[in-house]
């Protein structure tokens, strides 16, 4: 699917972590795997090679810093940097890993929001198309709001909640696939549920016009009449600007529900928690 998310905030100190002499010593006890030297120099040849976009060979300088000094303080930042090396490089579950293990192992470190936001963004870029499954809609929706839950006043919170967003109306937009199907195949008690979920659980998606239209339409092919007048009055009362009113109108129309001149101009209302009032007042 198209991206939808920018790359991470910047690590900023993180990043550059000053020449200083390594906190802890090299393990005898284990052969040294990948990249050796000391400490301070293979964990800034990562942020070398990570400014250089060498994602790969970044991860791999991290990675020996966490196994051949594995209790120096260079070490629980490489961790957090490798999982950044494995998010640029599209390795979303194995970033997933890493910071998850991070998160665990240090939960009052300062980038500890961080942590949580760049995990949330694996998830996040891992959003099917609405043709197939959205279980990972639905995780990448639970990881960003866990930001928003536990660093509520960060910049991280903030985009989070952005992107909850847009799962939300990607969520939507399955729903009115789904929708559109069964009633293709004259489904049309499946598809009422599908619509109708639509409007009860995703009012701040832009799917709600049409999936009151959806309903509209199908009360009408079911000769349920009231229901369709009430349904295409709270689509009129909330989007009275949009196409599928004028399309639900019509459909009133052809069947004799309402004339053309019993139609009034309505200013729109921006409030969406209106629609769930106006819905319920109305059914």
């Amino acid at each position: 699917m198209p991206r939808f998310a920018l790359r991470p905030l910047a690590l900023g100190a993180l990043a550059a972590l000053p020449l200083l002499n390594a906190c802890g010593s090299k393990n005898d006890d284990e052969a040294a795997t990948g990249p050796t030297g000391p400490v301070e120099e293979l964990y800034n040849n990562g942020v070398d090679a990570l400014n250089a976009k060498r994602y790969a060979t970044a991860g791999d300088q991290f990675n020996a810093v966490e196994q051949n000094y594995p209790y120096s303080t260079w070490a629980v930042n490489a961790q957090l940097m490798q999982g950044y090396s494995q998010y640029l490089q599209n390795h979303y579950t194995d970033a997933i890993g890493t910071l998850d293990r991070f998160i665990q192992l240090h939960p009052t470190h300062r980038d500890i929001a961080y942590a949580y936001y760049l995990r949330s963004l694996c998830y996040y870029e891992q959003i099917a198309d609405i043709q197939r499954d959205q279980k990972g809609t639905e995780q990448a929706m639970n990881a960003l709001q866990e930001v928003v839950n536990r660093f509520p006043e960060t910049a991280y919170a903030r985009d989070a909640q952005l992107k909850i967003d847009l799962c939300r109306d990607h969520l939507a937009g399955k729903e009115m696939e789904i929708g559109r199907w069964y009633e293709r195949q004259h489904l049309y008690e499946a598809a009422i549920g599908r619509f109708q979920r639509v409007v009860d659980d995703f009012q701040t998606t832009n799917h709600v016009p049409e999936a009151l239209h959806r309903l509209t339409e199908i009360y009408l092919l079911l000769g349920l009449r009231d229901e369709a007048r009430k349904t295409a009055a709270v689509l009129g009362y909330n989007y009275p600007g949009s196409r599928w009113y004028e399309d639900s109108f019509n459909n009133l129309a052809d069947d004799g529900l309402v004339t053309q001149g019993s139609a009034t101009a309505q200013r729109p209302h921006t409030d969406r928690g209106l629609l769930s009032r106006t819905w319920h007042s109305i059914f």
